[in-house]
């Protein structure tokens, strides 16, 4: 509304002095009728034209060319877990008010520390904490299998739109092949391990797991993937480490595929038993990347991996090999670039003997062949250490010493940063300072944003500044700078945010020029647009 004020005003003061013009010009008519074009009325014609341009140029100040300071950059993640109640939401019997509040008291903790991306957890086990067609309500959302809350709303949307007005990015987090969890209550009818259960395999630990070789699985999970993202306003899809299960599931024994590749040996198949696993992996991923830009080529698709790819990768790295035991060649979708975004689960201190943090993270960074984003996750619950908040610290900090521009991380999970009295002031006051902006993703290609929409106005002892943009529909967040005694400061604001007031004096510094930039939702600006303040 203060945008529309100052046009009318503005239309309202030309106008006016217009209007002055033409009865001035009639009265002098009426008195010499045959001297309509007299010497005297072009000089009044002269001077209401330079009032006209004294009043535009008092009311909407010049735009000039500037030097503006870089934007810090940085994505700031955190994983949300549904699974077993773990983060959210804490019971599986809450009310509705109930969850909604514990979204926003979640938010609000996330933006006040600076925090710019939300990985939440949609789709733990075939199920669903939002509104599908395809699968049942989770169990861990209403206590009941397929049951919805009452009165209903969709969980995902709400975190979204929540997420959004904090200027938060908001990630969709599935588990690809997990069926049914151990702690996701009895089967029941509508459970998609009893529905699908001819690609459905029981593990001895009590898990049901989607066959990956089944093209069933791969086409149900793939109608999923897509049913999101054509029906939500995300900014991302995300899978984690879980691909073929952990050994430890089925008790040490090899996962029972045995109907899959004996069908795949009777086709004429030459594939070792384990590299055939790793292709059907491989091929999913590539079609979930591939399909998700086919559907809307602004959502990223990031996978998080075991933070060791192979024992001996590099030199010295000793543990568990997630190329042998999920079957999950991660290095070569980072090669391929089949992923947006990568965040390998680095869940060791930093001075761990056989899985030293600086050394995996160099690794993957050299296997980073495409160029794509790079984000490793953290292990902020429970990395061993005596000081948890000064070791998470220091990963972050090391982290942006080798990832440069293009730095950020995840934390597993926000119950690190909630039950650690600690850990929220060492990062606030420590590298997450300021606010940051996530980084530019080069490679998608996107529509440039105009240049914003600037208006500034005295008021007093403040300026008052508003702004705006021709395509505000694309814009999710401005970047506003203000100079005080030739110094730049910088302030990044949410996008319902279309107006300050701006003190003309702070600290003794005189405000010299007020800018405004806009950011579309893969951190792209606009040109900028500079006022003078005088």
């Amino acid at each position: 509304m203060k945008i529309k004020k100052t046009k009318i005003l503005y239309t309202f003061t030309i106008l006016s002095a217009i209007n002055i013009s033409c009865a001035t010009s009639k009265i002098s008519d009426n008195k010499n009728p045959e001297k309509k074009y007299s010497y005297e009325q072009n000089e009044r014609n002269i001077a209401d034209s330079s009032n006209i341009s004294k009043i535009k140029k008092n009311t909407e100040k010049e735009d000039f060319k500037v030097n503006l300071p870089a934007i810090k950059r940085e994505f700031r993640g955190v994983w949300v877990a549904s699974v077993a109640n773990i983060n959210w939401p804490s019971k599986n019997n809450l009310s509705v008010e109930q969850q909604k509040t514990e979204v926003i008291n979640m938010l609000n903790m996330l933006q006040e520390n600076n925090f710019n991306a939300v990985i939440f957890q949609v789709r733990p086990s075939a199920d669903a904490l939002y509104t599908s067609e395809l699968e049942p309500w989770s169990y861990f959302l209403t206590g009941k299998t397929g049951q919805p809350p009452y009165p209903n709303y969709d969980p995902l949307q709400f975190w979204i739109e929540e997420a959004h007005k904090r200027g938060m990015e908001l990630h969709v987090w599935l588990n690809p092949y997990r069926a049914h969890h151990s702690n996701g209550g009895a089967l029941t009818s509508l459970s998609m391990a009893n529905k699908l259960s001819d690609i459905t395999i029981k593990l001895k630990n009590g898990m049901y797991w989607f066959d990956p070789a089944d093209p069933r699985t791969q086409g149900h999970v793939s109608n999923v993937v897509k049913d999101i993202v054509k029906r939500y306003d995300i900014d991302a899809v995300h899978f984690d480490d879980y691909f073929y299960p952990y050994a430890t599931y089925n008790r040490g024994a090899d996962f029972p595929d045995h109907k899959t590749w004996a069908a795949y040996q009777s086709s004429g198949g030459t594939l070792s038993r384990a590299d055939w696993r790793r292709d059907n992996v491989n091929k999913f991923v590539e079609r979930i990347y591939k399909e998700i830009h086919a559907e809307k080529n602004y959502v990223k698709f990031g996978i998080s991996p075991f933070g060791i790819w192979k024992p001996g990768y590099p030199a010295g790295i000793v543990g568990s090999s997630q190329y042998d035991e999920l079957f999950a060649d991660a290095k070569l979708w980072l090669n391929k670039g089949w992923v947006d975004y990568f965040s390998p689960q680095l869940y060791w201190p930093i001075d761990s003997k056989g899985q030293g943090f600086a050394s995996l993270l160099n690794w993957w960074k050299s296997e980073n062949t495409m160029n794509r984003h790079l984000w490793p996750g953290l292990n902020t619950v429970e990395v061993k250490s005596s000081d948890r908040a000064t070791e998470i610290k220091n990963q972050v900090e090391l982290s942006r010493e080798i990832l440069g521009n293009d730095a950020g991380e995840v934390h597993w999970s926000v119950s690190g940063l909630t039950k650690n009295a600690n850990m929220l002031p060492a990062l606030k006051n420590g590298p997450y300072k300021d606010k940051a902006l996530i980084p530019k993703s080069p490679w998608i290609k996107t529509s440039s944003l105009k240049k914003p929409d600037l208006f500034i106005k005295d008021d007093g002892f403040f300026v008052q500044a508003n702004w705006s943009s021709k395509n505000i529909g694309n814009v999710f967040q401005w970047v506003l700078f203000t100079q005080y005694n030739g110094v730049w400061e910088t302030e990044i604001l949410t996008l319902d945010q279309l107006s300050r007031q701006i003190p003309k004096m702070k600290s003794e510094k005189e405000l010299q020029a007020v800018a405004i930039v806009a950011i579309d939702r893969l951190g792209n600006e606009s040109d900028y647009i500079a006022k003078k303040v005088k």
